[in-house]
């Protein structure tokens, strides 16, 4: 265990934790609003910037930052405030944007995808989260403490214990800490399950959220490493002290919500 490394990793995460759990269990909606926006463009800035040093001699426009800021935000509107009108716009959002982007005087087709995959990959999962909070405040809190312990347990497991390495994506992460992670994730989950005051979820909706959550958060986790590895860079950004940037600590919560989600209104609502 490298304990200066794990104090300042912790330091970082209480901050962190203190943000999003003000965000969260405010009584005004807009708070959860609030909150996505700040993590959407935190993270969409170190998306573009990781997909300019994939693709290096791909033109990238000036103007492109900003549409995928907006377009991210009109997305997130989509979701928080129901509307046929926003909805249908919103699938208009991909067409226009390769179309300027083909049709510019520099062809910038591949910053076009790189903007439709960025709201794929960011914007619509913290819509999600957003969709979530409107169902009920409880269920983006559990979802954020299972990733949080899911994340810390794998940590400490596999510092103490791991010896085999899990993928070659991520060399530092073990099979013994994913396991443990995993493991000790599903048991909290069952706890809270006994323990909870919401009797309308069942133990057996809170140990699906807690699997979900370790195989999409796992996933989620290789795959912005991957995505680093491909742009030649350790972190997305240096944002938190410890942690990396907003992507590095959000990656496992972008893949997990689409999951959740879906599981959430097809059998929890």
């Amino acid at each position: 265990m490298n304990w200066p490394v794990f104090f300042t990793r912790l330091g970082s995460a209480i901050l962190f934790s203190a943000v999003m759990m003000a965000g969260l269990l405010a009584p005004t909606p807009w708070a959860i609003f609030a909150l996505a926006a700040l993590i959407q463009f935190l993270c969409l800035r170190e998306f573009i910037s990781l997909m300019e040093k994939i693709f290096p001699g791909q033109h990238f426009p000036s103007w492109i930052p900003f549409l995928l800021q907006l377009g991210g935000v009109w997305i997130m509107l989509t979701i928080a405030v129901p509307d046929g009108n926003l909805f249908y716009i919103s699938f208009l959002l991909p067409v226009l944007v390769l179309l300027i982007s083909v049709l510019s005087k520099r062809t910038a087709f591949t910053a076009g995808l790189c903007v439709v995959l960025g709201w794929c990959y960011i914007s619509l999962p913290m819509g999600f989260l957003i969709g979530l909070r409107g169902i009920h405040l409880v269920l983006p809190l559990a979802l954020i403490l299972m990733i949080w312990m899911n994340d810390t347990m794998a940590y400490i497991v596999g510092s103490f214990i791991g010896k085999t390495p899990f993928s070659a994506i991520s060399p530092k992460k073990t099979w013994e800490g994913t396991i443990g992670g995993v493991l000790l994730t599903l048991a909290g989950a069952a706890v809270w399950a006994y323990y909870s005051p919401f009797s309308m979820y069942t133990l057996i909706d809170w140990m699906m959220l807690a699997a979900i959550t370790c195989i999409a958060g796992t996933a989620g986790d290789l795959l912005e490493s991957k995505l680093k590895r491909m742009a030649a860079v350790k972190d997305s950004g240096n944002l938190m002290p410890g942690h990396g940037g907003a992507l590095d600590r959000f990656d496992s919560l972008l893949v997990t919500l689409p999951f959740a989600f879906c599981y959430i209104l097809w059998f929890m609502v």
